[in-house]
């Protein structure tokens, strides 16, 4: 399995942005997938999950009302709309798989990531 992410970029404060994430080599479609973030000099932090079926998903405080997770099964793809962007929300964003999302988050298999950049 590979996961790749894209839509990562430049975007000015109030802005949006939509990130995919794309998996080849195996299907998505049995697994929670979840999306990170890290900037400079920070820890790696959960910003959002979705269950195998879409139904149950879940939003780090600092991103509620503002970032929506969703998923096409059919193509593979885990999507992270973001809304409003922030300069704090800042970093670079990776995908992983979170095989027994919501009973842990245990990751296994990560995307190399996407930079995103809220700057004026």
């Amino acid at each position: 399995l590979q996961l790749a992410e894209s839509g990562g970029g430049l975007v000015q404060p109030g802005g949006s942005l939509t990130l995919s994430c794309v998996a080849s080599g195996a299907t998505l479609d049995y697994y929670g997938i979840g999306w990170f973030r890290q900037a400079p000099g920070k820890e790696r932090e959960v910003v959002s999950c979705i269950s195998s079926s879409g139904s149950s998903t879940n939003y780090a405080d600092s991103v509620k009302g503002r970032f929506t997770i969703s998923r096409v099964n059919t193509k593979n793809t885990v999507n992270l709309q973001m809304n409003s962007l922030k300069p704090e929300d800042t970093a670079v964003y990776y995908c992983a798989r979170i095989p027994y999302y919501p009973s842990n988050y245990d990751t296994d298999y990560w995307g190399q990531g996407t930079q995103v950049t809220v700057s004026s």
